[in-house]
């Protein structure tokens, strides 16, 4: 009985740096966009209490800043998912920055 082993190339350094680095870019870069869409509209903080929407929003905005900044943490689990991020990374990337830059 033949057991044949299929080869699986594996996953080079290059290509597992540069899929991490775009996806921790890129998630940071929607946390910083999506802290300056959910600030609230007058300086100071304790104003959030006299406008409901400035609350609401504030409140999902600190909800999706955690859920983003925790999947920085949970890593693509196949080789293919660093691949992808880092094809996409290379169209990704600059229009996030783009839109960072035009919402500032």
């Amino acid at each position: 009985m033949k057991t044949t082993k299929k080869d699986t190339p594996e996953l080079s350094t290059a290509v597992w740096f540069g899929g991490l680095t775009v996806r921790t870019l890129f998630i940071a870069i929607l946390v910083v966009i999506t802290t300056r869409v959910a600030s609230p509209q007058i300086e100071h903080i304790w104003s959030l209490y006299e406008t409901p929407g400035d609350l609401v929003r504030v409140i999902l905005g600190v909800g999706v800043c955690i859920w983003l900044i925790v999947h920085i943490f949970i890593l693509p689990k196949d080789r293919a998912g660093y691949r992808t991020w880092l094809y996409l990374g290379a169209l990704l990337l600059p229009l996030s920055i783009l839109c960072a830059f035009v919402i500032w």
